[in-house]
């Protein structure tokens, strides 16, 4: 029973593991792993069930069919235009170079003829196209200027002349696109000019595939330029990412030298200044001892050291008296503040003295005269 069962669940883990297998692949735009699919196995089924109705872009693929032939039908009218367009445009090419060659050599009659026809017929076509470029125009909805395709028909050339021009325009078509061609390929490959026509012209049937190689070849260099610039471009900001890190670490690492060798480039500038100080002021003392040696000779020195003793004598003859009238005060002190009125009247009566005796001297001096 139990190997029924084991069995049973590991062809159910297998079914599983297939169906997630066939899931994955079917939505590649979908950002789904085996782990969303075994944790949802509804969501499991359900695009399992997607992917036999739909393609890898979303489509149904019914849709995608039709889409498919649409974009055929669609590439096969725009071939048939640009081949159109590009018969146009030759036909146009040769009746300007028909008109060159008329300004400097004399054309056939024939030739003015050809190219005057398919001038006007091209001319005629390109207006009745404009008229009714498509089929779904109403009939009821008026004309331009009032002119329809039977209109236009009659300024057709003669059936004559657009016979001959339609039996002489395959060959003068021919020759004007081999040519074409041709200076194509000299443009392409300077180097075959000088060539034969026949070689020149069993290599023209090998340009359109040298054209489309090397048209996917300038593709996969532009793809590939185009992915060096993405890679350039994140490099470049890494890059710089990175340098402005170093920047940053380089300065941060100046920051700390600085602060380091600072403190030993202050030490030493003060030192330095220290000393400078020093030197300015033994230089000054040097001055002021040459000063004083030129401003004092032996003479002078001995003469100011007699006034020095002078000074001296008299200080200690001043020193002297002032202790002796030191002591009269200290003794006159002892007598108390009685003595002091008598010394203050003793003094008013000594300058009234002195004042009548200099009225007296000038009173005798007044009456001599």
């Amino acid at each position: 029973m139990s190997s029924g069962s084991d069995s049973a669940l590991s062809s159910l883990l297998g079914e599983t593991d297939r169906v997630q297998q066939q899931v994955i692949p079917s939505f590649p735009l979908c950002n789904v792993t085996e782990e969303d699919l075994a944790q949802n196995p509804g969501f499991c089924k359900l695009l399992s069930a997607l992917a036999q109705r739909v393609d890898q872009t979303g489509l149904l693929v019914q849709l995608n069919t039709e889409l498919h032939k649409a974009e055929q039908k669609l590439q096969s009218q725009k071939r048939h235009w640009l081949q159109s367009e590009s018969l146009q445009g030759a036909l146009q090419e040769m009746i300007q170079e028909h008109r060159v060659r008329k300004q400097h050599a004399t054309a056939s009659p024939d030739g003015n003829m050809f190219y005057e026809t398919m001038e006007k017929s091209l001319l005629v076509s390109r207006c009745i196209t404009l008229l009714d470029p498509s089929g779904s125009v109403s009939r009821d909805q008026p004309s331009l200027l009032g002119l329809n395709p039977r209109l236009l028909m009659e300024l057709m050339p003669s059936e004559k002349n657009v016979q001959r021009m339609k039996q002489v325009l395959p060959e003068k078509l021919e020759k004007h696109l081999k040519k074409k061609c041709l200076d194509l390929l000299s443009y392409y490959q300077p180097e075959w000019e000088a060539e034969s026509e026949g070689l020149k012209t069993t290599k023209m049937s090998h340009l359109s595939a040298q054209l489309d190689k090397d048209k996917k070849r300038a593709e996969s260099l532009k793809e590939s330029c185009q992915e060096s610039t993405i890679l350039l471009q994140r490099q470049t900001r890494l890059y710089l990412s990175e340098m402005m890190k170093c920047v940053q670490l380089l300065q941060s690492f100046v920051l700390d030298h600085r602060l380091r060798v600072q403190t030993d480039l202050d030490g030493k500038k003060l030192d330095y200044f220290e000393g400078k100080c020093e030197l300015v002021l033994q230089k000054i003392k040097t001055e002021m001892v040459e000063i004083q040696l030129d401003t004092y000779t032996a003479d002078t020195i001995s003469a100011h050291r007699k006034i020095r003793e002078t000074m001296a004598s008299e200080l200690k003859a001043c020193q002297a008296e002032k202790r002796s009238v030191e002591s009269k005060l200290a003794s006159f002190e002892i007598l108390g503040r009685g003595f002091e009125a008598l010394a203050e009247e003793y003094c008013r009566l000594r300058q009234e003295i002195d004042v009548k005796n200099w009225a007296l001297k000038e009173f005798t001096q007044y009456r001599d005269k």
